[in-house]
């Protein structure tokens, strides 16, 4: 079964850019720990980047490795560095 774990950021006012710049090879190292995006939104009025991560088997294991990576520690830039505020829950898919 497919987890999917819901965030939504408030970016820093501004910084949209640098933000979104730093999140492509992030989205590359969650990757290596069997993450994927279902989707990646920009909302413009708010300055919110909203995104959802999938994954099969035991996402909070898995979301432990990954931040406790390596590759995770290499990265240039933290996105964090550009977010103000985190939203962030698991959710289940709705088909409707």
């Amino acid at each position: 079964m497919t987890s999917v774990q819901l965030r939504r950021y408030e970016i820093k006012p501004g910084a949209m850019p640098e933000f979104l710049e730093a999140m492509r090879p992030l989205f590359a190292v969650r990757e290596q720990y069997g993450f994927g995006v279902a989707f990646a939104l920009v909302d413009e009025d708010t300055n919110e980047f909203v995104w959802a991560a999938t994954h099969e088997g035991d996402f909070a294991a898995a979301e432990a490795e990954y931040y406790a990576s390596p590759e995770r520690a290499a990265l240039p830039v933290h996105p964090g560095t550009f977010i103000d505020e985190m939203h962030i829950c698991m959710v289940r898919v709705e088909r409707l």
